[in-house]
């Protein structure tokens, strides 16, 4: 039983290294479904209002994936394909493929196997990361070091979940926060040292309790009566999870700050994961940055779990500047917590120009 305050748990020191290649994110594209299910029309599922939807979540919508046989990596790979177009990438250059995902389409195979199958992209190396929503930082760290160490010299990072399969809309507590997108982003070489400087990720599995899913798993297999008891879908303190995420995300972020020697003046953006907007809020006041300093587009997608932040990269691309400085920042189920510190490496105008759609 997880018992311990979050202002008793630290994060424990990761080694640093300068690495002779800088590995820097240098596109972004999103997948957003064609359906929007508004607090309105959940209204309707449950009990619940626009205004108390609002109020506690900052929420007002969120799109969700409809039509038979679609799954997560059909997001996945549309935002793919996007990122591709506007890199000028064709899928024979890509090295390797890494999903970021809580809701694969299956056990096996991967979803990132899926997904480049779907693009064409054949004959190279592919696999998910499961760190709920602090899968995508995690996947982009790991990416990171294929690059730095001269493996690869391009990576696609997939975040991506269909939220809305595993959720249960009779539970207002957890159906008005979830959504389904993806986005995608290229990792490359930086060729001015631009890109990830450092990156830290953590986790506390005692925290499982109060944010998993019970059933489904080798633990519970899937059954009738597992079915029958609702027990694959969702299962969330919000309480608890409150605690612990507005403390894991401002230490995490705090820690890079330190370990970099920055001052919030010095951060351009702060990219939280959208959980909520007062856990965003409250991170912020934590790490005391302004809110005009923090990305955020909770009120239009809900939680998307490991989309989220790329979701934030691509909706805010056309604001950012090459040798902007973000701060990424993520917590997520079990839990997991991860950050980043990057400096943004191209023109985000003129790349924002060449989206698809």
């Amino acid at each position: 039983m997880l018992t311990s305050d979050p202002a008793d748990m630290t994060t424990k020191p990761q080694r640093r290294r300068a690495p002779a290649i800088r590995a820097a994110i240098t596109g972004v594209h999103g997948h957003l479904p064609q359906y929007v299910l508004t607090n309105h029309e959940l209204a309707k599922m449950v009990e619940t209002t626009d205004s108390w939807i609002v109020e506690r979540t900052g929420i007002r919508e969120r799109h969700i994936l409809k039509g038979e046989g679609l799954g997560t990596s059909h997001m996945g790979a549309d935002a793919v394909r996007g990122l591709l177009e506007k890199t000028g990438t064709s899928p024979g250059e890509v090295d390797l493929v890494i999903c970021a995902t809580t809701t694969p389409d299956f056990v096996f195979p991967s979803t990132a196997n899926l997904i480049c199958d779907m693009v064409g992209i054949r004959n190279i190396g592919s696999f998910d990361v499961q760190a709920a929503c602090s899968g995508f930082v995690y996947a982009l760290t790991i990416a990171s070091q294929f690059v730095e160490t001269g493996k690869y010299d391009k990576v696609v990072v997939v975040g991506a979940d269909k939220m809305s399969s595993i959720i249960d809309y009779t539970d207002r507590a957890t159906c008005v926060l979830f959504g389904d997108a993806a986005g995608a982003v290229m990792v490359e070489p930086s060729g001015n040292r631009r890109g990830i400087l450092d990156s830290l990720i953590s986790s506390d599995g005692a925290g499982m309790q109060y944010l998993h899913q019970k059933a489904g798993g080798s633990r519970m297999p899937p059954t009738a009566e597992t079915v029958a008891r609702r027990l694959h879908y969702v299962h969330q303190e919000g309480a608890q999870v409150y605690k612990f995420a507005v403390a894991r995300m401002a230490d995490i972020a705090n820690d890079l700050m330190a370990r970099n020697k920055l001052t919030p003046d010095d951060i351009t953006w702060l990219v939280p994961h959208q959980a909520n907007k007062r856990i965003i809020e409250a991170t912020a006041t934590r790490m005391d940055l302004p809110m005009d300093k923090v990305m955020m587009n909770i009120h239009k997608f809900g939680n998307t779990t490991a989309a989220t932040i790329p979701l934030c990269l691509w909706d805010y691309e056309s604001k950012l500047k090459r040798g902007d400085k973000l701060l990424l920042a993520a917590f997520g189920g079990g839990f997991t917590w991860a950050g980043m510190y990057l400096t943004w490496a191209y023109d985000g105008a003129a790349a924002a120009a060449k989206s698809v759609g």
